[in-house]
């Protein structure tokens, strides 16, 4: 990951991932990493959804129109236990949220494909069904 927006870094094996299982879902671009040989590619996600399910999220905070950042009014400050409708999602297999575009959502297939990697220096969090699913 790079930066505060979380853009995913990959190497060749990880970024195949993605090419397959979501070529409609991202943008790959290749970049260079001082002192590594090995190709690496920015992952970029370029479907974003209104897709929180606010009533079943642990905790939701909006930022206020009245606060510091009245640029972020009406947007997402954080989010506790998150919970997606993935109805809202048109089945793609990897987006960000509209008014939250820290959080980037894989499918359960592409997660898999990932792990199967290995070694991605990720954590995944589930997102749909009741809270404390595993």
């Amino acid at each position: 990951m790079a930066n505060s927006g979380r853009t995913p870094i990959a190497d060749e094996r990880a970024a195949n991932v993605f090419r397959r299982l979501a070529p409609d879902d991202i943008q790959v671009f290749p970049i260079k990493i001082e002192g590594e040989n090995r190709d690496f590619y920015i992952i970029n996600a370029t479907r974003c959804f209104s897709c929180v399910d606010e009533k079943n999220s642990r905790e939701v905070q909006i930022y206020p129109s009245d606060g510091v950042a009245p640029e972020r009014a009406g947007t997402y400050r954080a989010i506790y236990g998150l919970r997606i409708n993935p109805a809202r999602t048109e089945g793609a297999r990897i987006f960000r949220i509209q008014r939250y575009t820290s959080a980037l959502i894989v499918s359960a297939e592409l997660k898999r494909a990932l792990e199967e990697v290995g070694n991605l220096g990720v954590n995944f969090e589930r997102v749909t069904g009741p809270q404390g699913t595993p």
